[in-house]
């Protein structure tokens, strides 16, 4: 453990950890050349001689193959598509078709530029700790070349004392299985087609003929049926809804390998620019089953929209959009169970100040208040939470970000009454945590930031960002923080 940080109210330790840029981590991805050039691509290489294909092949996996889990059957993957570009699939040979597949075959390093905005979760298996140990899962924002990002993970343990130890970083990464024909619910979707402007007069022309639960392929083949009897719908509920359903997906990775080797790479058209910001937490239903939600920011280029990530194992995600008028901006964070038979999200919906959110559904937000308005000078320009709320019996521990001069972001923290989460009980006048010396230098400079902590014991270990390029974990005694907490006025 490494020194006090003498602005604070209390004493935060900050640990030896970091977690840092990684230009050597890469997975497999496709190299979109365009129809045009993928055809002549292709081209190119059946022209080539039997002796061309073997020699660049065996150059290519002598360089490449030890680098990847699965390297043959990926480019036989690529080369597939390619092929059906060029209308060329019949008496290819399999040294051709990898080759082929080569061509069309990038490697991307995920977080070459940075790996920032951590969260943390107890993780869900937590056998063989020793008494006083718990078992966590990270998450990170990682981001790569042309500053897309992406989620990837860590996983560790902590003692009773705060040490920490981390697992082993696997070589690899594993890019993540999307699984066809996921299902989707008719009433949902006609709720948020409504929302979209598309009233239900307008939808049912689609949906009446759709069964309560379907899939995308039912979804096309009753659009063509519908189309073929001279009764097409209109084509922007047909897009609408297309749209919907790809932007609710299911991914899978193989649980045998490391939670190290998953990374969460954009897949839907809300996602093409990025998936920021993911805020773990794990959630309790009423019945004692756990699920842990993420909400995240869905980037494509233009704007950005909330969505959410559910999961009882790292290993399937089942990625949700986030809907309602109140489901908007950056920075949502889910409460970890109800309150009074409700859900209850931190949110910032006007890009200044904090607000709560209440709904009955997890993924509709109509609801918001008011909670808190910047007040000190080190958060005058706009407040946000850093993660989502930490029950603890003195009430729930609202981690918070402002910024002040300079742009500089610092952590503050907010108590919440347990009952009346709209009712701020304590809140510190000076920043928990602020940017010191070398973690004032970075992509974004004078930065500290989380999307998530959680307690061990007298602990709220909390995972931070270091001005938008790495991140680092400090340690806040939990005893300490609420004995300040209860001692301010708000």
């Amino acid at each position: 453990m490494t020194s006090v940080h003498a602005a604070s109210p209390i004493p935060v330790e900050r640990l030896s950890e970091r977690f840092v840029p990684q230009q050597t981590r890469v997975i497999m991805r496709p190299f979109d050349l365009g129809e045009q050039r993928t055809r002549r691509v292709v081209e190119r290489v059946c022209a080539l001689s039997e002796e061309e294909v073997r020699t660049t092949l065996e150059e290519t996996i002598a360089a490449f193959e030890g680098r990847h889990r699965h390297f043959r059957e990926t480019l036989l993957r690529h080369a597939e598509w390619g092929l059906n570009v060029a209308q060329m699939r019949e008496g290819i040979s399999d040294e051709r078709r990898l080759l082929i597949g080569a061509m069309f075959t990038k490697e991307y390093s995920i977080s070459a530029a940075a790996m920032f905005n951590p969260s943390i979760v107890p993780a869900p298996d937590q056998s063989g700790c020793a008494e006083g140990e718990q078992r966590f899962i990270m998450s990170f924002r990682a981001t790569g070349e042309g500053h897309l990002s992406s989620i990837e993970f860590r996983s560790g343990t902590i003692d009773q004392t705060g040490d920490v130890t981390l697992d082993e970083v696997s070589p690899y990464l594993e890019s993540a299985e999307l699984l066809p024909d996921d299902r989707y619910l008719r009433h949902l979707v006609a709720r948020k087609l409504e929302e979209m402007g598309l009233g239900r007069a307008r939808s049912a022309v689609l949906l009446d003929y759709l069964p309560e639960q379907f899939t995308i392929s039912q979804l096309d083949e009753t659009v063509n049926r519908l189309g073929r009897a001279g009764t097409a719908p209109p084509g922007e509920v047909v897009d609408a809804t297309r749209w919907l359903c790809h932007s609710n997906y299911t991914i899978r990775f193989n649980p045998e390998h490391p939670i190290s080797e998953r990374i969460i790479f954009p897949v839907s058209e809300n996602e093409r620019r990025g998936i920021e910001d993911a805020r773990f937490v794990r959630f309790v239903e009423e019945d004692g089953s756990v699920l842990y939600m993420a909400t995240y920011s869905a980037y494509n280029g233009v704007r950005v929209l909330p969505q959410m990530i559910e999961t009882t194992d790292f290993v399937t995600f089942h990625v949700r959009t986030l809907n309602g008028p109140a489901a908007r901006d950056k920075g949502m964070a889910l409460f970890p169970r109800k309150i009074g038979g409700r859900y209850y999200m931190i949110g910032r919906i006007d890009g200044e100040n904090l607000y709560l959110l209440d709904s009955d559904n997890v993924h509709f937000w109509h609801d918001a208040e008011l909670l808190r308005r910047p007040t000190y000078p080190w958060e005058m320009v706009q407040i946000g939470n850093n993660g989502s709320p930490l029950e603890t019996p003195e009430g729930w521990l609202l981690l918070t970000h402002g910024v002040g001069p300079m742009r500089t972001y610092s952590m503050g923290c907010l108590l919440l009454d347990l009952d009346e989460p709209r009712r701020v009980i304590g809140a510190l006048n000076l920043p928990l945590l602020a940017p010191t010396g070398a973690e004032r230098e970075g992509y974004v400079p004078n930065v500290v930031y989380s999307c998530g902590a959680m307690i061990h014991g007298n602990f709220v270990v909390t995972p931070y960002a270091v001005s938008d390029s790495a991140s680092g974990i400090a340690l806040i005694p939990l005893s300490a923080l609420l004995k300040r907490l209860k001692g301010t006025r708000t």
